[in-house]
């Protein structure tokens, strides 16, 4: 073990990202090396995802050793996305993560993803007990840690966010991923009404794209359907995030995951929580969609607080929920 602490290697394999990342104890980001499957057409293909992680493995690890300036025989622990996520990239995350550990002779700590996301945030930006703004993929949840497990107070309830806007993507010929292609067409556009759907706590997109599509069908021109998507979509993560602040007598927000990298997202999240004195922060940009350091510093906490897998066991978690693990770091 360094001067510095434990040193961990995280590696990141829920979906199209395959990541390497080293951390330090004292939270010092060493390295954080990725290589992204995309398409041109068409959404993620999971199968393909998991062929491209299998191919490209060795060498974003050997990246991200010569990025930290460290041999591999300097990792103390290795930390892995365990769950949830899409199963073939899960396994070959898991398969690498397990034969490393047995080489090594290394402990081997499986973490929830959506949770490294939580705790990546509180390290990187300076906030205490945020309501989370959780929006990626297949996530969008709006959480807040009670008591000793992080709970959701509202989410989508058939699509996340991130999938809504890669299928409408997908259906006007944006390809993967749509989100930052939607963002720059949107600045071009003009509203025009979509549905607005909140029920209670939870939000629902998968009407709204439906709508979005049909009217791209009938001639509605795609910069009026991104830019009024993105509007009326924030808006109603806004306005449960804004309910959540009340409901939690909390007055921090922190924005997470990858549609974090929307600045419009932003904008609207920042104004809502000025006109109720809340401070709104959302984690950087480079760590705010799928990373692994965010696997590599969840795996530091898991393992100082005593968790660890028995490497004759270890599995994946594809349906794993925030709300299941409890706080124990």
């Amino acid at each position: 073990m360094s001067s510095k602490g434990i040193i961990s290697l995280g590696i990141e394999c829920t979906a199209h990202t395959l990541g390497f990342g080293i951390i330090n104890e004292k939270g010092k980001i060493l390295s954080e090396v990725r290589d992204t499957y995309t398409t041109e057409k068409g959404g993620i293909i999971p199968i393909e995802a998991a062929k491209h992680h299998e191919l490209v493995k060795e060498k974003v690890l050997e990246n991200a050793l010569n990025e930290a300036k460290l041999k591999i025989n300097d990792i103390d622990i290795i930390s892995f996305s365990q769950g949830p996520g899409l199963q073939p990239s899960l396994i070959v995350g898991k398969n690498f993560a397990k034969e490393l550990a047995l080489k090594l002779k290394k402990p081997l700590v499986g973490v929830n993803h959506l949770v490294a996301h939580l705790e990546i945030g509180k390290l990187l930006c300076n906030v205490k007990n945020p309501v989370f703004v959780f929006v990626s993929g297949a996530n969008t949840q709006i959480i807040s840690l009670e008591g000793s497990y992080y709970r959701i107070m509202g989410e989508a309830l058939t699509i996340g966010l991130g999938n809504a806007l890669d299928k409408f993507g997908r259906e006007i010929g944006l390809g993967f991923p749509a989100g930052p292609k939607i963002e720059e067409l949107a600045k071009k556009g003009k509203y025009i009404e979509l549905p607005y759907v909140v029920k209670g706590m939870d939000v629902e997109f998968s009407g709204i794209i439906t709508d979005s599509i049909n009217k791209f069908k009938k001639g509605i021109n795609k910069e009026d359907l991104c830019f009024s998507l993105q509007e009326t979509c924030f808006s109603m993560v806004a306005e449960v995030t804004e309910r959540a602040l009340a409901h939690s007598q909390k007055n921090e927000a922190l924005l997470i995951g990858g549609v974090a990298a929307n600045k419009r997202f932003i904008e609207i999240l920042d104004v809502m929580c000025k006109e109720r004195e809340a401070k709104f922060d959302a984690v950087p940009l480079r760590y705010s969609g799928d990373n692994a350091a965010m696997i590599a510093w969840q795996g530091i906490l898991e393992y100082k607080a005593g968790r660890k897998e028995n490497l004759s066991k270890v599995d994946i978690k594809p349906f794993w929920r925030t709300d299941e693990i409890k706080v124990e770091w």
